[in-house]
């Protein structure tokens, strides 16, 4: 093998698949890339045996073939050479040698038929969705997901595909986060009838990271595509694969309350501040009383140690009469109001043991796209 490509492009390659080398010791070429010549171009692959990444970039090709180096050394020497030379790339005996610039290394490999194969997708049918939408989703939704794997099914996020959306879901058991992505282009009932063969769509979240790392910020759509047991996402010369997580995840819309008794808009810099002052003083819990009679919602929070807080934050009631005291942990709090996007937030509830949802505000309107559910703390 023997290309020429520029250190720019290698060097995004290189970061674009580098996460999905593995690490364990009994199989070394896992910690190793698989760099190979295909039609023209260079194919860089890595895996783990859970998530395969494969990205392409336009080369010289002089000589065809493929070799594996350790990612880790490739991607120190590539990242630290000029950002305006032609590297180019060279197998010589199981070793992979490098000439850029005034610098020159050689890396020992191994061969590329020791490298496991990543699965190729089989099925034409694939889903387009629009790029920034789905991740700016995933940013709100990945952080819910469960990091204990007592309940796989939780690690990951679920996918309920209708004809024209695509409803996420992720939830830890304490918090439950949920967004409505409009689909680039309508499902039909043949591949809604296909994906709903396959059942329950669980994508795990290391998967869902690297996908949302490998959207460009100009990007406008990414596809999609389901077969049997595995996901393949393209977008702008990478490739994801990954395994779906086997279980079901569960009916998490029986338990998202359909009415509240009292409905709150406040300023969201304004409650955020106030969240944050409490996370100061805030013994593993923030108490927020919503008292409707006086149209405000006060943050109060109580620690031994360090003291006591209290702050009072100007509401708009939609709903409600009387008093609601409710007691949560101040990262679900924190976490939930930093997701929104809007000036405005609407602070829904019923009772103090039940859930209570937080979503964006438009003009009095609360939107329906992203729900952010909370279980309080049971006093």
């Amino acid at each position: 093998m023997k290309i020429m490509c520029t250190q720019e492009n290698l060097k995004r390659a290189i970061g674009a698949v580098e996460r999905a080398a593995g690490r364990q010791s009994a199989l070394p070429v896992l910690a190793n890339v698989l760099l190979e010549t295909e039609s023209g171009r260079l194919k860089l692959s890595a895996t783990n045996l859970e998530i395969g990444i494969i990205a392409r970039v336009g080369a010289k090709v002089e000589e065809e073939g493929s070799l594996t180096v350790p990612v880790k050394v490739l991607s120190q020497f590539v990242g630290n050479l000029p950002g305006t030379e032609v590297a180019t790339l060279e197998e010589t005996a199981q070793s992979l040698s490098i000439s850029c610039g005034g610098y020159r290394v050689k890396i020992k490999g191994l061969p590329a038929t020791d490298f496991p194969i990543i699965p190729a997708k089989k099925s034409t049918k694939s889903i387009e969705l629009p790029a920034q939408a789905f991740r700016t989703a995933l940013s709100r939704l990945l952080p819910c997901v469960a990091t204990q794997e007592t309940r796989l099914e939780l690690t990951g996020v679920n996918f309920l595909f209708s004809e024209k959306e695509l409803a996420l879901a992720a939830t830890d058991s304490f918090r439950l986060a949920e967004e409505i992505v409009p689909i680039e282009t309508f499902l039909d009932e043949d591949m809604l009838s296909e994906i709903g063969a396959i059942g329950s769509l669980i994508l795990p979240a290391t998967t869902l990271m690297e996908v949302s790392r490998a959207i460009s910020p100009t990007q406008k759509t990414l596809s999609m595509t389901l077969d049997e047991n595995q996901v393949f996402f393209e977008m702008e010369g990478v490739e994801v694969i990954s395994r779906l997580i086997l279980g079901k995840f569960p009916d998490y819309r029986q338990i998202m309350p359909q009415e509240f008794s009292f409905s709150a808009i406040l300023e969201k810099e304004v409650f955020l501040r106030s969240l944050k002052i409490a996370s100061v003083f805030a013994a593993g819990e923030i108490a927020i009383d919503l008292a409707a009679d006086e149209g405000t919602v006060r943050v109060e929070a109580v620690s031994s140690g360090v003291g006591e807080q209290q702050a009072e934050v100007p509401a708009k009631f939609l709903a409600g009469n009387g008093q609601l005291r409710v007691v949560f942990p101040p990262k679900s709090l924190l976490d939930g109001v930093g997701f929104m996007e809007t000036p405005s937030i609407v602070f829904r509830g019923n009772t103090s043991g039940t859930p209570v949802a937080l979503a964006m505000v438009d003009s009095d309107t609360p939107r329906s796209s992203f729900t952010y559910i909370m279980m309080p703390i049971q006093k």
